[in-house]
């Protein structure tokens, strides 16, 4: 197989966890083809027995982002760029919908659609050193792809447009301040402590977690009176699953901890 022929995007698994490798070296730059791929190893995901997901990326830096050239060149006006933007949200709204825990593992460099595609992650943990920016103000843009909402629904309004507007790089350190991740790691602890913090998620009740996270959706978007109205509907039907029933069973002969879950 010819270089240029190799898939910017690669699926993995280990175990119960499935893996999204970026791997297009040496930038790990977004074309449309990545975007593609991407599309292709999420509905995989999707459709598969995973019961957790990993996003990582190859080589010294997560991304350097879009490759400008290849993907803006060829826009013609603003009904094109209308075009892909809507793409770009329906896609990470996608990969927000899955209903397994997901983790995004950040070292290096970390801009623009493969931030956007983190952000989409229910968690980032990164590498120290690691750096990320929405830097799409140097091509007189704004982030098209969801991040300027989701660096507001993490870090708040203020941040946002100030990571945003200035296009500046900002630190791990910084976004585990502002609440954008989650963990910040020594770079050759991290791909080892995430992936076992994902086979845990993963051995988890996975049932319960696709509900915790319709739950946290809800509050983000309606605040908490409208998650609230939801829970009935939401929890409820958990008592009908056999990891509950068979956690509650393990609880009571056994003491608690000792269970395990199948996602049933």
């Amino acid at each position: 197989m010819n270089e240029s022929d190799k898939s910017p995007i690669r699926l993995e698994h280990d175990g119960d966890v499935a893996v999204i490798v970026l791997d297009d070296p040496p930038l790990n730059l977004f074309t449309e083809r990545t975007f593609a791929a991407m599309r292709e190893a999420r509905d995989a995901v999707a459709a598969s027995d995973a019961r957790a997901m990993v996003f990582r990326a190859e080589g010294k830096v997560f991304t350097g982002g879009v490759d400008v050239g290849r993907v803006f060149a060829d826009v013609s006006g603003g009904a094109e760029g209308s075009r892909l933007a809507a793409d770009g949200i329906r896609e990470l709204q996608a990969f927000e919908s899955l209903e397994i825990p997901t983790l995004s593992l950040v070292h290096g460099l970390c801009l623009t659609a493969g931030l956007e595609a983190s952000l989409g992650c229910d968690m980032i943990w990164a590498a120290e050193g690691s750096q990320f920016g929405l830097v799409e103000r140097v091509v007189g843009l704004t982030p098209f792809g969801g991040g300027v909402q989701r660096m507001a629904e993490r870090a708040g309004p203020a941040r946002a447009r100030e990571f945003v507007m200035t296009g500046g790089l900002y630190d791990a350190e910084r976004m585990l301040e502002w609440g954008v991740i989650n963990r910040v790691l020594p770079g050759e602890e991290l791909l080892a402590k995430g992936m076992k913090f994902a086979r845990e998620l993963a051995a988890g009740p996975t049932i319960a977690h696709a509900a915790t996270k319709r739950l946290v959706r809800a509050q983000l978007d309606g605040g908490v009176a409208a998650a609230d109205a939801i829970v009935p509907d939401i929890a409820g039907p958990l008592f009908d699953s056999e990891d509950l029933k068979n956690a509650v069973r393990s609880f009571l002969d056994d003491g608690p901890g000792k269970a395990t879950f199948e996602g049933r």
